[in-house]
């Protein structure tokens, strides 16, 4: 039997996306359909930020058993040559995570909030109507958040390996043993550097540059950290070829790779195909609502609407830059137009986004080379770790801030290679939100001793060429005369 259903919104995709905006709008009192065909709380938390980040941690603890020595702590006897790693347990807290969180995005709890909830996949109909297991549902709006999946190259003889994505590798339960991560990209080197502190030997293959969208100043900081503990990273090497061989009856795996033109091989144990995500749209039958898409996922306008005026996409769907923070601030931007006709626009200058790599690279705003194409005349303000105390402290030297801001003082972008540097972006992508001067960040007082204070020493250099000048030196000494 058939039910038709005319809520006020239908929501397709329980990811991070389209969960804010089922939970906003039921708050409101507002008639809600959210139709998820796989797991509540879609990719961030089953696949991506929450068990990466879980994993990232677990990572950490052993390397700093491995560091601890230079503080003048030991365990002493056998661990003292290196921590002893149980992948099971490591995958235990990377799903116990999981577990702790998924409350908070299950189906009991939105139909609680007064969400109706199908589980089942979605497809539309015509312009108006989409069907989902025995429901037709006719709303007012639909707002598309289906998020994306791994991409997978066409990689001739990939098809005849088994292979892991950011869908699968955090099901494995042993040391991957030599583990192959095709992608050198922020999920690739994220897993590779955990999986290498954790015990695997790691090669990292890149057909560009690693870490190639963020700054190459900061970047290469924390490549050359990441290969200073033991990971292998081939940057310009192409993947032409897998094969799947033997030693003995144990299966390996060979990559038939391509550097400047000359062949070479690689062989390992498991193989990590880490290039890039693509936009959910397979199933959904977008022609028949009218709305268009491309290879980088639907298209919408600055409001999120789609080519039907009474579909809204957001998140890694809609085609912006593929990070759950997006997903939220797009499904703000979607509430506020649906519910409250509010003329909001997305602003992708001042989404920020991290790298969770030892040390971290985060990232706001312009780039050097978009504000020197962008801006006339423009400064460029630096300060290393190095000039910190308490990353002295800390023995975390590693690291640089780079402030880009123009002649009068706006700050238009702002990169950090360093620990701590997703925690630090946070103020710096307000202050790039809010259209702030250096001159704010230089009157702030900052505890001491904080990895902080490394931008506010960057942010008061904007003044230090002034010091030089004969004529506030001038002033200075004219000044003093007076008592």
């Amino acid at each position: 039997m058939v039910t038709l259903l005319k809520p006020d919104i239908c929501v397709i995709g329980a990811g991070s996306g389209g969960l804010v905006v089922a939970s906003a709008a039921a708050s409101f009192g507002v008639d809600v359909v959210l139709i998820e065909k796989g797991k509540m709380g879609g990719d961030c938390l089953n696949y991506g930020c929450v068990p990466s980040k879980a994993l990232i941690a677990a990572a950490k603890h052993a390397q700093s058993m491995r560091d601890a020595p230079q503080f003048g702590v030991s365990t002493g006897g056998k661990e003292a040559t290196g921590p002893r790693v149980s992948f099971k347990q490591a995958h235990d807290h990377v799903h116990g995570v999981i577990d702790t969180i998924a409350p908070m995005d299950s189906v009991e709890r939105f139909e609680a909030l007064g969400v109706t909830v199908i589980q089942d996949a979605a497809r539309f109909v015509d312009k108006k109507t989409v069907e989902a297991g025995d429901y037709v549902i006719k709303p007012r709006r639909f707002v598309v958040a289906t998020g994306s999946a791994p991409f997978v190259p066409p990689i001739p003889g990939l098809d005849t390996v088994d292979y892991v994505t950011n869908e699968t590798i955090f099901d494995r339960t042993r040391n991957p043993g030599h583990l192959l991560v095709i992608g050198g990209g922020p999920i690739g080197l994220e897993m590779a550097q955990a999986h290498h502190r954790l015990g695997a030997k790691v090669t990292v293959i890149e057909g560009l540059k690693a870490l190639g969208k963020d700054d190459p100043e900061l970047a290469a900081i924390v490549l050359e950290k990441i290969r200073g503990e033991g990971v292998e990273i081939r940057e310009e090497t192409k993947v032409i070829r897998v094969e799947k061989t033997f030693v003995g009856k144990t299966q390996k795996i060979r990559l038939h790779v391509e550097i400047n033109g000359v062949e070479d091989t690689i062989d390992g144990d498991t193989l990590l195909v880490a290039t890039g995500r693509a936009a959910t749209v397979g199933g959904l039958d977008l022609e028949k609502a009218g709305i268009e898409y491309s290879r980088r996922g639907i298209t919408v306008n600055k409001k999120m609407r789609t080519s039907n005026s009474k579909v809204y996409a957001i998140g890694d769907v809609a085609g912006s830059l593929q990070f759950t923070h997006v997903a939220g601030y797009h499904a703000g931007l979607v509430i506020r137009a649906i519910l409250f006709r509010m003329n909001a626009k997305e602003n992708t200058h001042i989404i920020p986004w991290s790298t969770y790599t030892d040390p971290e690279l985060a990232h706001v705003g312009h780039t050097e080379e978009t504000a020197r194409a962008s801006f006339k005349d423009i400064r460029i303000l630096r300060w290393p770790y190095a000039e910190n105390d308490r990353a002295q402290a800390e023995k975390k030297t590693s690291g640089l801030i780079k402030i880009i801001a123009r002649k009068n003082g706006t700050i238009e972008g702002v990169s950090i290679a360093g620990v701590m540097a997703g925690e630090m972006m946070n103020m710096w992508a307000l202050a790039i939100s809010q259209k702030l001067k250096v001159k704010d960040i230089a009157g702030y007082v900052a505890p001491y001793p904080t990895m902080s204070e490394i931008g506010k020493r960057a942010a008061t250099s904007f003044y230090a060429p002034a010091t030089k000048k004969p004529f506030v030196r001038w002033l200075v000494r004219f000044l003093a005369k007076f008592g």
